[in-house]
């Protein structure tokens, strides 16, 4: 008899999650049935998509994330005990999953991939979804061209920090912005981003027409808002934008979102192309696109920052964190 806990939503969120919108709930887990494991869990994920998602669910609902777990127990030969499994299973430290169902992101559970000695914890963040997350979104969306410029908004958060990293291999100058002073000087001294500014104090058409006074090229957009329109209104000539998530409003009541300055005149007269996506577009690609990140990050080319909290109990404290902008790289929690 395995006791197991999870995190449970009771409430939807109104603004920031609030500690008494989840409720840790202690159970049992049952025997094993046919095609299912028993899985240990290792790491979870933290995301800012917990957020947004919120009121797509019916309410009680198991917090969603991805999760690294080890297998305990077995009645599926496809996953043998001591194997190590990627899922969407969510905040539970104990879990029973059956891989061949899919989760509700309409994906099923996989072995973890060969990290060629990278540490596991990668396989929720460069290694897993938030590397092909950069990577397509950015060449396939984008295709940048050596030379070009591009503009990363949420540039030191999990998919960002790739995304500049990425550019800069393809030859690109890259400018990011980003939310504090500390953050900043990581992107420039740490990961190669030529140019990097602090939205909360700078003027961004100011400081973009003085760092990239030719225009931007590609844009790879994690924030939306005002912001976002004030790049989009820089772009060059068949600019190129990759919509892959809207942070600034993830908070905000979704019948009063805020306003932003009107883009239209610039994808008209500039024939800007805009795409948004979900990375499981290219499902079937994800093992060559993670062996060549994690071949980058063996070289050196490209730096996957982890900012790792501990304890299954902090995970609440842990959200509130990436909500609040206080990883820098990928955050992930050790159970």
């Amino acid at each position: 008899m395995i006791k197991a806990r999870k995190y449970v939503v009771k409430k939807y969120f109104e603004g920031v999650p609030k500690r008494d919108d989840f409720e840790i709930i202690e159970f049992v887990l049952p025997a094993l049935k046919d095609g299912e494991i028993l899985v240990k869990v290792e790491w979870i994920s933290l995301d800012p998509y917990q957020r947004a998602y919120n009121r797509q669910y019916q309410l009680p609902y198991d917090q969603f994330g991805y999760q690294i777990g080890i297998v305990q127990e077995s009645m599926d030969n496809n996953f043998p005990i001591g194997v190590r499994v990627v899922s969407h299973k969510g905040w539970f430290d104990y879990c029973i999953i059956n891989p061949s169902i899919p989760d509700a992101t309409g994906n099923k559970p996989y072995i973890l991939p060969d990290l060629k000695g990278l540490p596991n914890s990668l396989g929720v963040g460069a290694g897993g979804m938030h590397g092909a997350t950069a990577y397509f979104g950015f060449l396939e969306i984008c295709k940048p061209k050596p030379g070009e410029t591009v503009v990363v908004t949420g540039a030191a958060g999990a998919v960002g920090s790739l995304v500049g990293q990425i550019a800069k291999i393809k030859g690109c100058k890259v400018i990011g912005f980003t939310g504090s002073d500390e953050k900043v000087e990581w992107l420039e001294k740490e990961i190669g981003f030529d140019k990097a500014f602090n939205y909360k104090t700078v003027n961004i058409p100011t400081a973009l027409k003085q760092i990239a006074p030719k225009g931007v090229d590609c844009y790879f957009d994690n924030v939306g808002g005002e912001i976002s329109s004030q790049i989009i209104n820089q772009m060059n000539l068949f600019g190129r934008i990759s919509a892959c998530g809207s942070i600034s409003a993830y908070n905000d009541n979704p019948t009063k979102l805020p306003k932003a300055t009107i883009i239209q005149p610039s994808i008209v007269m500039k024939q800007l192309k805009i795409e948004g996506f979900i990375v499981w577009r290219w499902g079937d690609r994800w093992p060559a696109a993670i062996s060549e990140i994690v071949d980058w990050i063996k070289s050196g080319q490209l730096k996957a920052k982890e900012h790792i909290t501990e304890g299954f109990d902090n995970l609440y404290e842990a959200l509130i964190g990436v909500m609040a902008g206080e990883n820098i790289g990928k955050a992930v929690l050790r159970v």
